[in-house]
């Protein structure tokens, strides 16, 4: 079958989106070889998408007027090339499905990852909530079926879209092959004196920003003295409430914030790390959770939301409106080998539900049912 892919954001997104895009291909390619698989986007970009194997097959806007009006094609224009390369099924890897496909006799399915915007409005501007908010309805109504990273997702596709269950599919995430491979031989170490990192630590993974709630880990370590944090992401306004806390508190030596960081070097961080803090309030699924687990740190994150789905039995849970709780937990397991060793094991467990072979089978197991309805 010729499968084809939305695929703007594995050329052009660095870090979310983009890499579910990216991953979603790389699974698909090496592990669904009975098909051939098709990228379309508007044009080239700064991540690579190099697969071995002609499998993969990377189309952009045929001729002048497509060019010049990339966004339209990608919007509308694009169902006419998928005919023409006789695509029979197409995925729309985040949020998004082109106008009309659902009379063009090609299947559509739509990835939606989280509705945050629907639930956390004022985090986002009017104009963005509006845009977000028909698109993800539109593309989810028109879809012949709906894949959600999670069960909460799910959920709130029925709560506040009315989708029917039975339309929506849950298929979760992978993360980078970066996290689940062997790491060469003195890379750990050359990673930790070239960015001078203390000898344990905890590890913050993920944007700065308001939702995901960094200023509870910096409240609760401020009661560890001599329990460094290593924050890892890209900063947003938010991030000045944070360094100015971390002032407040006299923690500038034992708070360190790094970007920018290459993938192998965030695997090499999980691995060095002593246990990985994730306070968000509220995500989709919930990536660093399960990077820390293929990487056998311990994890403490919140409760509710997606964030068991993705931590497991073995993951530890805190309020996130409690920093009291969480310095708790955290001088609780900074003390306890034994207890990180528990996780650490149940993690790996729990992480084996989440390897690119169990993805590809529900991706595929997805596409087949579609196309047999068809």
């Amino acid at each position: 079958m010729e499968i084809g892919f939305d695929a703007k954001r594995a050329f052009h997104n660095a870090t979310g989106l983009g890499n579910y895009a990216r991953d979603v291909l790389r699974i698909l390619v090496q592990h669904g070889p009975e098909h051939r698989y098709w990228a379309y986007t508007p044009a080239g970009g700064r991540q690579a998408l190099s697969l071995d194997g002609d499998r993969l097959r990377i189309r952009t806007p045929a001729g002048i007027l497509a060019r010049a009006l990339p966004a339209v094609w990608r919007q509308r224009w694009i169902v006419r090339d998928l005919h023409r390369d006789g695509i029979r099924l197409f995925h729309g890897l985040s949020h998004e499905l082109p106008l009309g496909i659902e009379r063009s006799g090609v299947a559509a399915v739509v990835t939606i990852h989280d509705l945050i915007f629907e639930r956390f409005p004022e985090l986002y501007s009017a104009v963005d909530r509006r845009i977000y908010a028909w698109k993800c309805r539109s593309a989810a109504e028109r879809a012949d079926l709906v894949i959600a990273v999670s069960d909460q997702t799910r959920q709130d596709l029925v709560d506040r879209y009315g989708l029917p269950p039975g339309k929506i599919r849950v298929v979760y995430q992978g993360c980078h092959p970066s996290m689940q491979a062997p790491l060469a031989p003195g890379a750990l170490a050359e990673v930790a004196r070239r960015l001078a990192l203390p000898p344990r630590f905890v590890l913050s993974v993920g944007t700065v920003e308001r939702r995901k709630n960094l200023l509870l880990a910096v409240r609760a370590l401020a009661d560890l003295p001599g329990v460094p944090l290593v924050v890892v992401g890209r900063e947003t306004p938010y991030a000045r409430e944070v360094r100015a806390l971390v002032r407040e508190r006299g923690m500038e030596e034992r708070v360190r914030f790094l970007s920018g960081l290459p993938m192998p070097e965030i695997a090499a961080l999980y691995r060095l790390a002593t246990v990985l803090v994730y306070p968000s309030r509220f995500e989709g699924f919930g990536i660093p959770i399960l990077e820390a687990l293929f990487s056998g740190t311990p994890v403490v994150t919140t409760r509710g939301g997606c964030f068991a789905e993705a931590g497991g039995p073995g993951s530890a849970y805190v309020d996130p409106d409690d920093p009291e709780e969480l310095r708790a937990v955290l001088g609780a397991l900074w003390d306890d080998e034994a207890r990180r060793a528990r996780m650490r094991e149940a993690g790996r467990a729990w992480a084996e539900r989440f390897r690119d072979e169990a993805i590809a089978r529900e991706l595929l197991a997805a596409y087949a049912a579609v196309a047999a309805k068809g």
